[in-house]
């Protein structure tokens, strides 16, 4: 029951955040680019990869951690961040075609996948 109340915590937090920091980006640098979203998800792969690689490095901290940053808080303020651990992760294993496969296929099916859902919405 602790991972969920702490994947619920991170999850608020990260949520606020990144409401917080879109806000604050876009106010100040404009909305001609998606600038507050760039930011949050650059943010979110430095998080995400300074928190995993610390966790699975320092037996001594509480893996407690890994449900409240990486998948609360992260998993709230940007998926981007896990699209790019994954593929990052997979580079790493040496499966440079299996992490290309996934890249390209995550971006050109996330692209029809939003385009048909907005299709759907036209027609209702």
């Amino acid at each position: 029951m602790q991972k969920y109340l702490l994947i619920a915590i991170g999850g608020a937090l990260g949520s606020i955040a990144r409401y917080w920091v879109g806000v604050t980006v876009a106010s100040r640098m404009g909305t001609k680019f998606q600038y507050g979203t760039f930011v949050i998800n650059i943010t979110a792969c430095v998080i995400i990869g300074f928190s995993l690689t610390l966790l699975s490095k320092r037996a001594e901290i509480n893996p407690a951690w890994r449900f409240l940053i990486p998948i609360g808080f992260i998993g709230a303020y940007s998926t981007f961040s896990t699209y790019e651990w994954e593929t990052f992760s997979t580079l790493r294993t040496g499966a440079f075609f299996m992490a290309l496969l996934y890249a390209i296929s995550s971006l050109v099916f996330g692209l029809i996948a939003v385009w048909g859902g907005s299709m759907l919405a036209e027609v209702i």
